[in-house]
């Protein structure tokens, strides 16, 4: 076995000029509501939203709206649309709040965010800017002590409610439950139903982001979703660590990937990656690789929505600076930002950090290089293990990139095809490499496997695992066993060495058999061809 490092050859000037008119949509192959996979979401609120500027927020997100569009996203979320007049304050800490939507009391419009003249202008100002709407739902609980006329008689029997009846609400309790509704109970469900059928056709709705999903089942977010649009997008706030499952559920000695993964699968909607936000917290910079959206998995990753805060996690404008329950430290903000914006997974941008603290900067100039590389939630991402900090390669469907945060990687360890698009921080804690992608195919002959084998190519440069089996590319069978063939994105005019070998699928470490004498080698361009064998 003779390993080689990567090299490259010069190529031209890499251009950015994508046009932001492009926008995928629909589900992936299993069936999962990600719009596509390229959507770049700005919440669209904080947590002092509905009470911090002198005019309303809808009128703000009004005149908002063609830079919105310009900043490079594809959709805003929503505060919640409904009627919420609650109020609390907490004389120990001083915090207050109340009028958010999180315990409204019926599905009127006009709100603390502002009236229903003003809702309807920031609608169409974001639609006719070419922003789509993902709206934030709380089907779980609400005021249950000032329903508003529109829903009294509809929520009058006691069955409607988590504790009018035995066994009936299929989650946890908002706090001591007393608020919950009983979503389970066909009455309830269609309530809902009649509601998120209201908002896709009288306030241009594309997407819906459930609230507390802990608190009801994930089919009947599901079945909500069927009948809203089946092709639109979801996400869900699962915000529970393993340990709070009971002892006798799986989850409670899973990963939380694990317990993301199967609430997605079951209603067919991404999630909010608490696994990435729980690194951020809790790990350094190294372990940022085990969220969601960096599983070795495509369709793991293609469940992701990444966040670095929002409105419960993160510091807010105003009172109190907002609730900060886990906010990440300042230092390492702009670092997080950076690897979920050129990293897979769904990225959302928190308000505050894109317009009204002096970040908006940087988080234009990595929205544009996504963009321009063409990275989708389900993008193949692997890692260097040999540097400090976190380097890793992003391929997108344009271009490859290069990420370094925190790094000793070295600007001359650097391929030549590569070259720099960022450069941001203290010792360049960001730094941004990107290259030209084409696609090439590998080929594997008289590749034979048993049970539980695959074929894999493996070799120089992050997108062949740098001569790591446990990051080796799986080829497919062709139909004419016993050869293999792949199709992977490589950067342009670099020279590459791979070789075939035969690898347990389970086991990623261990290789059964390697192909002999010297390793094949390529020099990428568009279309171009490899061929090994074993």
């Amino acid at each position: 076995m003779h390993f080689f490092r990567f090299i490259a050859l010069p190529i031209l000037v890499l251009t950015c000029q994508i046009a932001l008119a492009e926008d995928l949509r629909g589900n992936t192959a299993r069936g999962l509501r990600n719009d596509g996979g390229d959507e770049i979401l700005l919440q669209g609120f904080h947590w002092n939203s509905s009470r911090s500027t002198p005019q309303s927020w809808y009128s703000m997100l009004k005149d908002k709206a063609p830079q919105i569009r310009a900043d490079g996203f594809t959709s805003v979320w929503m505060p919640v649309p409904w009627r919420d007049t609650s109020h609390w304050s907490d004389a120990n800490t001083q915090a207050s709040g109340g009028g958010e939507g999180y315990f409204w009391q019926d599905f009127d419009k006009n709100s603390a965010y502002g009236n229903a003249d003003t809702f309807k202008q920031a609608v169409d100002a974001l639609s006719a800017a070419g922003v789509k709407l993902v709206y934030d739902v709380v089907p779980n609980h609400m005021d249950r002590q000032h329903i508003g006329p529109q829903l009294k008689e509809r929520l009058s029997d006691k069955e409607d409610w988590r504790d009018g009846c035995t066994q009936c609400d299929d989650g946890d309790p908002f706090m001591g439950g007393e608020a919950d509704l009983n979503t389970a109970k066909p009455e309830v469900f269609a309530l809902f139903g009649e509601e998120f059928a209201r908002l896709r056709d009288s306030h241009s709705a594309d997407g819906l982001r459930f609230d507390f999903v802990k608190g009801y089942s994930a089919a009947t977010v599901n079945r909500w979703m069927e009948a809203f649009g089946d092709q639109q997008f979801c996400v869900g706030e699962l915000w529970k660590a393993p340990g709070e499952y009971p002892p006798e559920d799986s989850r409670h000695i899973a990963s939380w990937q694990d317990a993301l993964k199967q609430w997605s699968d079951q209603s067919r909607c991404t999630v909010f990656d608490f696994a990435l936000k729980e690194r951020m917290q809790n790990g350094d910079i190294t372990q940022w690789k085990y969220g969601l959206n960096a599983n070795p998995d495509a369709n793991w990753r293609a469940a992701a929505v990444t966040f670095v805060d929002n409105h419960d996690t993160g510091y807010s404008p105003g009172a109190n600076g907002g609730q900060h329950h886990w906010a990440l430290p300042e230092h390492l903000r702009d670092q997080a930002y950076a690897y979920i914006l050129s990293s897979p997974g769904t990225p959302t941008v928190y308000w505050p950090d894109m317009y009204d603290w002096p970040r908006g900067s940087l988080l234009r100039q990595l929205i544009q290089i996504r963009r321009s590389a063409g990275i989708r939630a389900d993008s193949p991402i692997s890692f260097l293990k040999t540097a400090t900090g976190l380097v890793a390669e992003v391929t997108g469907t344009r271009q490859l990139l290069l990420i370094a945060l925190g790094s000793d990687y070295r600007n001359e360890q650097v391929p030549a095809s590569f070259k720099p698009a960022l450069s941001s921080g203290a010792n360049e804690a960001i730094r941004i490499w990107r290259a030209n992608a084409v696609e090439v195919q590998l080929t594997c002959t008289n590749g034979q496997t048993r049970w539980g084998e695959g074929v894999y190519a493996i070799g120089s440069g992050l997108e062949l695992g740098e001569w790591d089996p446990a990051r080796a590319v799986r080829l497919d069978e062709t139909g004419e066993y016993p050869d293999w063939r792949q199709r992977i994105r490589v950067a342009d005019n670099a020279a590459y060495e791979w070789k075939c070998i035969v690898r347990s699928d389970a086991e990623p470490e261990k290789v059964i058999k390697w192909q002999e004498g010297a390793n094949t080698r390529f020099v990428a361009k568009e279309g171009g061809d490899s061929k090994g064998g074993l």
